[in-house]
């Protein structure tokens, strides 16, 4: 196949406000297209459309919650209206909650599974019958290694990712006879974005992303690399792909050795209050690409070597655990 010339094509981005759909949509803009960037926050949309025009993107804002059927079909509509047609829909808006199954309120959940899986399928069925028409067009899953790999104290995340993945494959089906209209899952490993800033916390505890964490560009970099070529599937890091294999592997195990180094990080973090952080409101706090808890552009090597030291410490704890059975 060949690559696809992304200027002046429209490509719309949900939960650009931050993020990997910041560093996104900042990474496509360079390529000179029609970016229609979604999200709840205006403001900080509307920087963000500044700094993309002076890439020399066209760039349309739209404020949108992905929850919402109707402002989803707006925002598809709104794009289609404005260009004539539609390239590419990154569906990237997520949230998470992390705590207790029990001690989390079940709005909680209720409001990460709207947004993380039911605000995929919502993005879904507003594009589809635009690109049906055209014949052609790609999505772009932004799913993370968490549909692979389940999170303690993290049940509703787990449940919306693993849905999700669900949800993209019974798509892909579907689909087989549309040969032009493509269906892309990304699955990166821990980023270093505010997401965790902005997480629903009920865990007591303050949080931090685990290790190793890869800078959003890279994932911003898959993004324009799947639309320009499209792919089925499209790991992010080498940690998603080692994560991935060895819950395949080693499912039972290594979902209680991930509970089990949880809880010992607990013990010892910072204790904070509870919050429902962004779930229900947008926030005014971390709205960059970048959480701060890595080095922007760190060299890939660093990296695998610490996705190396990972998957050895998992080995070691799937031995210990077994010897003790």
């Amino acid at each position: 196949m060949d690559v696809i010339n992304l200027k002046e094509k429209t490509i719309v981005i949900t939960g650009a406000s931050s993020g990997a759909g910041r560093a996104a949509a900042l990474e496509f803009a360079s390529y000179k297209p029609a970016l229609v960037l979604a999200a709840r926050n205006e403001n900080a949309l509307e920087e963000l459309a500044a700094e993309c025009r002076e890439l020399g993107a066209t760039v349309i804002v739209v404020v949108t919650d992905v929850i919402d059927p109707k402002a989803m079909i707006n925002l598809a509509n709104k794009a289609n209206d404005k260009t004539g047609h539609i390239d590419v829909w990154i569906n990237n808006a997520g949230v998470l909650a992390a705590g207790d199954f029990d001690k989390t309120p079940m709005e909680v959940h209720t409001q990460v599974i709207e947004t993380n899986l039911l605000g995929y399928m919502n993005g879904v069925h507003a594009v589809m019958p635009i690109f049906k028409q055209q014949r052609h067009g790609i999505i772009i899953n932004n799913i993370s290694i968490g549909g692979y790999l389940p999170v303690p104290y993290g049940a509703g995340y787990t449940a919306s990712k693993f849905g999700l993945r669900g949800f993209s494959e019974a798509l892909k089906g579907e689909l087989s006879d549309w040969p032009h209209i493509y269906v892309c899952d990304l699955f990166p490993a821990f980023l270093d974005t505010p997401g965790i800033q902005h997480a629903g916390n009920y865990t007591g505890k303050v949080l931090i992303p685990a290790p190793p964490i890869y800078d959003p560009k890279r994932v911003a970099k898959a993004m324009v690399e799947l639309a320009q070529c499209p792919r089925s599937n499209k790991y992010v890091g080498s940690a998603s792909v080692l994560l991935k294999y060895m819950h395949a592997v080693f499912p039972g195990i290594t979902t209680k050795l991930t509970g089990a180094f949880i809880r010992k990080y607990f013990k010892s973090a910072e204790p904070t209050p509870s919050t429902s952080g962004n779930l229900f409101n947008t926030v005014n706090y971390g709205m960059s690409a970048h959480g701060g808890w890595g080095i922007p552009g760190k060299p890939v090597s660093i990296s695998k070597y610490v996705a190396a030291g990972l998957l050895a410490g998992f080995v070691a704890g799937l031995y210990l655990f077994s010897s003790r059975k």
